[in-house]
């Protein structure tokens, strides 16, 4: 085996297989983010081609949110059970189908099925639960690094691809848009089998930061799901865990579902052509990754409530004033730095707090069904904008209703305590 060669040659250099993992995880989040983020796109080339509604084509993303939602509590189950090699190439395959369909489409019921059904399916296998897998098992120490690298590869998605499949869409049509996603898909299929393994002792090493190899936990996917269900009936009785859901929830409503979906078809409203608007995301990524990584450095030194307080409020306030910026270069550089800092920033803080208040075994299970509810604000952003921009001609009910919600999750948070560490391990 490749990895099992490699791994004793990383090893002699100083370098653990665990962040070949980190390394090979973030191509594939990189990719799924980018596939996930096409809409965006394809949204105004679709309905002049078609004459389909705003509405139309963003239920279509609303449903692929909710099936990423549906998808995303049991995807470690599948991983556990079948291994994350098979699950990520079985998601890169769906991808691939999923976009290269939505070419194909005539009508609006097949979009549901390609875009909707598929990619949603598809990008819940490959969502932060994977990340969170990765970090888990092949790191005692450096983890919340090795998470919020992680965490980042979804934004630095749009820095790869969006302007490139924007440039397409312009000159060459949307249906080459999609290409590079379906290639990168592929890359990221072929380099998991190649070079993934489930476990570092599968390579023969301990996890980064400990001395014993640990033998591979071994289950049922059944155990798992009722694992995640009992986790679920347990959590739910606690206050903590409705508002970490219910804060996740406005945070999918915020990012995922108004800004990934309509961002570029606000920005043509306003005269401001796709690739010029799509440059403008992928500017944000490059601020989210950095915000991502310097939230998780801080979310281990301060009162993680507070740092979410700020998130939501800030990200409320940039969305109540984009619609009256001038969407000149100077308005939307300014946007997209202060958004993109702020874009997953709440991801380190909201994982952290699980953590304090449910333990290290449930806390990544409540975090999965957290996050599905995230999915879900962004699935019910993503259809709702549309409605609303179809019904209003404009999309200022939609950013002042939503950055409103921020205000109150910013609100919201101190309806939880924060359980901080008495000392902090200096590796992480």
């Amino acid at each position: 085996m490749i990895a099992a060669s490699l791994a004793p040659w990383f090893n002699r250099h100083g370098i653990h297989y665990g962040w070949v993992m980190v390394a090979l995880t973030f191509l594939t989040a990189v990719c799924a983010s980018a596939a996930t983020s096409l809409p965006s796109i394809l949204l105004l080339p679709m309905m002049q081609e078609f004459g389909w509604a705003r509405a139309d084509v963003s239920g279509a993303m609303g449903l692929m949110l909710i099936l990423f939602a549906v998808t995303v509590p049991f995807a470690g189950a599948l991983m556990l059970r079948h291994g994350l090699s098979r699950i990520v190439v079985a998601a890169a395959i769906m991808t691939a189908i999923a976009l290269f369909g939505t070419t194909q489409v005539t009508a609006r019921w097949q979009l549901w099925i390609t875009l909707g059904l598929l990619l949603g399916t598809a990008a819940g296998l490959v969502a932060l639960v994977l990340s969170a897998t990765v970090a888990n098992r092949w790191f005692a120490q450096r983890r919340g690094l090795a998470m919020g690298i992680l965490t980042a590869a979804f934004a630095a998605g749009q820095l790869s691809f969006m302007p490139a499949a924007a440039w397409l869409a312009t000159n060459h049509g949307w249906r080459m848009a999609v290409w590079p996603a379906i290639i990168g898909a592929g890359v990221c299929a072929v380099l998991y089998i190649l070079l993934a393994r489930d476990w570092p002792a599968d390579v023969g090493l301990p996890p980064y930061g400990e001395e014993q190899i640990q033998p591979p936990v071994l289950g049922s996917a059944e155990n798992v799901i009722n694992l995640s269900f009992s986790a679920l009936r347990d959590a739910s009785l606690t206050r903590v865990f409705w508002v970490l859901a219910g804060s996740f929830f406005i945070c999918g409503l915020s990012t995922t579902g108004v800004v990934n979906q309509h961002f570029v078809p606000f920005c043509a409203d306003n005269g401001v052509t796709a690739v010029v608007a799509a440059s403008f995301l992928a500017l944000m990524g490059v601020f989210n990754f950095a915000g991502t990584i310097c939230s998780g450095w801080l979310s281990d030194r301060f009162d993680n409530r507070i740092l979410l307080a700020w998130y939501y409020g800030l990200r409320g306030l940039s969305l109540m004033w984009l619609p009256f910026s001038n969407f000149d270069v100077v308005s939307l550089s300014l946007f997209a730095i202060f958004f993109g800092l702020d874009f997953v920033a709440t991801v380190p803080p909201t994982v952290k707090l699980a953590a304090q208040h449910f333990g290290p075994v449930k806390a990544p299970i409540v975090f999965g069904w957290a996050f599905a509810s995230h999915q879900l604000g962004g699935a019910v952003s993503a259809y709702a904008s549309g409605v609303s921009r179809d019904a209003w001609a404009t999309y200022l009910p939609a950013y002042l209703a939503i950055g409103f919600a921020c205000l109150l999750a910013a609100m919201a948070v101190f309806a939880v305590r924060d359980i901080r560490q008495a000392t902090l391990r200096a590796a992480e």
